[in-house]
């Protein structure tokens, strides 16, 4: 079997927002097709979508958040949120396939079916508990943390992000959660959506210092993300996680339309390369990426192609 597994094809592409939304339907195909041009579809087993149930989704979110979800997924329209997030007919499957898509990847690597994962339509890290935000309806990242703890008793897990947004949906929903160590590395929320991240937030309660945010400056490069990454790896290695979560946005690099960042390929490449060989030192290898944010089609379909080259040239390299 080969170690490592990217999940998508199927219907997993309809979780988007319509030709005119950033988050459009070219997004899924724009990286599955640079994914075969590069050869990655014979290095890498291809998985199909999942769909995950309703009272798993609820391990995150609360009942009535899911059932607004649900009416408005039958009218398609209105709005999830304030008006980053519309409905669409069948936008409560399209996001239960997103969340179900990641939990397979978790229990297949649990399992020892895979070493490292990746989910290119995933990492909807806005969502909250009780409603949509930025582009986010479920939030898959959480979901798994759950699913994690609950499913397979693993505690220890560490979470990274690297999109240029904060992951602000699961900082706030684990930040009081001392095992969840989670590193985030964003555009400064003085200039982008959603405005957190702050260096001064490291957590609260028991878990102050299990948190480390790093605001990045607008127009910051790849040296200034290799230097600041040392921060983020020996955050991560000190915590010994017995699973790492890796949020590989691509809307940090160079000529995205919506974000100031200046990051090339060549930064998602060393997250993951670095992620997976502290994957190997602590958590048995298992390591979860999940595409996150991106849009510039060609940033994104590079991006997440370095992700997958990298996690598979680790394992070949260990």
């Amino acid at each position: 079997m080969k170690p490592v597994a990217v999940y998508a094809g199927g219907r997993l592409g309809d979780y988007n927002f319509g030709a005119s939304h950033p988050f459009g339907p070219a997004r899924h195909e724009a990286f599955l097709d640079r994914f075969r041009q590069l050869g990655l579809d014979r290095k890498c087993h291809l998985a199909p979508p999942g769909m995950a149930q309703r009272e798993v989704i609820e391990s995150f979110h609360t009942h009535d958040y899911v059932q607004r979800v649900v009416d408005l997924s039958k009218t398609g329209t209105g709005y999830l949120d304030y008006g980053d997030t519309p409905a669409f007919p069948g936008v409560f499957e399209a996001s239960a396939r997103v969340v179900g898509t990641v939990l397979q990847a978790v229990d297949d690597l649990v399992n020892g079916k895979f070493r490292r994962a990746f989910v290119p339509i995933a990492g909807l890290h806005h969502a909250r508990p009780d409603s949509a935000a930025g582009f986010c309806v479920f939030n898959d990242c959480g979901v798994a943390i759950q699913a994690l703890r609950q499913r397979h008793a693993i505690q220890r897990l560490a979470y990274v992000d690297i999109d240029a947004h904060h992951g602000d949906g699961v900082f706030y929903a684990f930040e009081e959660d001392a095992d969840l160590i989670f590193a985030d590395m964003h555009e400064d929320g003085r200039f982008l959506y959603p405005g957190t991240g702050a260096l001064e937030e490291t957590g609260k309660g028991t878990a102050i210092g299990t948190k480390l945010n790093i605001p990045m400056p607008p127009g910051a490069n790849d040296e200034l993300f290799v230097k600041c990454w040392e921060q983020v790896e020996s955050f991560v290695d000190k915590a010994a996680p017995e699973f790492i979560l890796l949020q590989a946005g691509a809307d940090s690099i160079a000529g995205d339309p919506i974000t100031h960042m200046a990051y090339s390929s060549a930064a998602h490449r060393h997250a993951a390369e670095r992620l997976s060989l502290l994957a190997d030192r602590h958590a048995s290898g298992r390591l979860l990426a999940l595409g996150g944010g991106g849009y510039n089609l060609q940033n994104l379909a590079e991006g997440w192609c370095a992700v997958v080259e990298s996690m598979g040239a680790t394992v070949e390299g260990s």
